[in-house]
């Protein structure tokens, strides 16, 4: 039966791909205008544009996104969000999910497309791990949009969890930085990225549902610099109990 589908989900592939594109290129006239509002402002219209992309997208690429709340969620408040991630197309999840002033922090590497960069450059906060210095200029930008009331999305797996576990583990940074600027966790899962998209081929993308789910927040009044490891624990076995409980595609006994 996987043989036969093959070939089906290649071309479904092709397909999604270029309505990608066609979709981006409509909105790239749009995201240039914007940029010249500035970081906030101008940000905040790009991370809109990216969330019509992808309202636009998923429709034709007969993707139903839908929303779980294990708790009421307060679009006012600013969060460090942290999600899990497991394929490319969480890049196209994150407008979907998000819908309130939000900047992801990204790859820089990514940045160098053709286009995409382009957006991508003023949708997000761009960090280059590689670089002590740049890691460390990204917090200050992170912080400065905590306290403009922006919320942030952080990946603290840091890059694509190939394992067969639900998590794998995550970096300190999300966690220092909600200590230090004293500001709710909120945990939100990708439950079917891996269905849509496995990381192991782009051309094995299938249609369907995806499936998020908002976990209460987690209050960090009170932690101190010395707790980042206790509160990242606690965040880890949340979302890795939760993975489970929902019935995380890759993991496996």
């Amino acid at each position: 039966m996987k043989v036969l589908l093959a070939p089906l989900k290649w071309l479904y592939s092709i397909y999604a791909a270029v309505t990608f594109i066609a979709v981006m290129f409509i909105i790239f006239p749009f995201a240039i205008i914007s940029s010249f509002f500035g970081r906030i402002k101008g940000g905040n219209m790009v991370m809109r544009l990216c969330m019509l992309w992808a309202d636009l997208w998923f429709f034709l690429a007969f993707i139903w996104h839908k929303k779980m709340y294990e708790a009421p969620h307060d679009k006012s408040k600013s969060y460090i969000f942290v999600s899990n991630h497991i394929s490319y197309i969480d890049a196209a999840i994150i407008p979907k999910a998000y819908r309130q002033p939000i900047r992801p922090l990204g790859k820089v590497e990514m940045s160098k497309v053709p286009v995409f960069g382009f957006i991508y450059r003023n949708a997000i906060v761009t960090v280059d791990r590689s670089s002590a210095s740049n890691r460390a200029n990204s917090v200050r930008i992170l912080k400065s949009l905590i306290n403009k009331g922006i919320s942030v999305l952080v990946f603290p797996e840091g890059t694509f969890n190939m394992t067969t576990q639900p998590l794998k583990d995550f970096y300190d940074g999300a966690f220092r930085v909600a200590i230090e600027t004293q500001t709710p966790v909120k945990p939100v899962l990708f439950l079917d990225a891996y269905r849509r998209m496995p990381y192991e081929s782009l051309f094995s993308m299938s249609p369907g549902r995806s499936r998020i789910v908002y976990l209460d927040e987690i209050q960090v009044t009170g932690y101190t610099l010395s707790d980042v490891a206790l509160l990242k624990d606690e965040v880890f076995a949340l979302m890795e109990r939760k993975l489970v409980e929902y019935g995380a595609a890759w993991r496996r006994e």
